[in-house]
């Protein structure tokens, strides 16, 4: 009879955990950007996410699919209105209190293709 084998840790890169938390990887600690992170550890920062982790998911600077997912546009819309970078909590409510017009052609477009979607398909 043979012994299981001991299970695997998954790791990966700080880029990919950065990826999966929602922050930019810059943003975070230099002891995260250089290490490994385990399935368990990101799943605890998840979790219970620690100071760092929490500050930047409250203020930023956030990654181009929460900026997208805040304005309520879609990430090809924050590149077509010339956001290539991040942005802070504050930045991205000074853009919704401006609400310039390509901002608010791109919550149009966003809201029609939204429309859309949940339109019964014509057979």
């Amino acid at each position: 009879m043979t012994s299981p084998k001991p299970k695997s840790v998954q790791t990966m890169k700080p880029a990919t955990a950065a990826k999966k938390l929602g922050v930019p990887l810059s943003a975070t600690p230099a002891e995260f950007q250089a290490s490994v992170i385990s399935r368990d550890e990101l799943n605890e920062l998840q979790s219970s996410p620690p100071a760092w982790l929490a500050d930047l998911r409250r203020n930023g600077p956030h990654t181009k699919q929460v900026i997208a997912a805040k304005l309520r546009i879609s990430i090809a819309g924050l590149l077509r209105g010339g956001i290539t970078g991040p942005l802070t909590t504050a930045e991205i409510e000074a853009l919704k209190a401006e609400n310039p017009e390509w901002l608010e052609r791109e919550r149009s477009l966003q809201a029609e293709i939204r429309k859309e979607a949940l339109r019964p398909k014509q057979g």
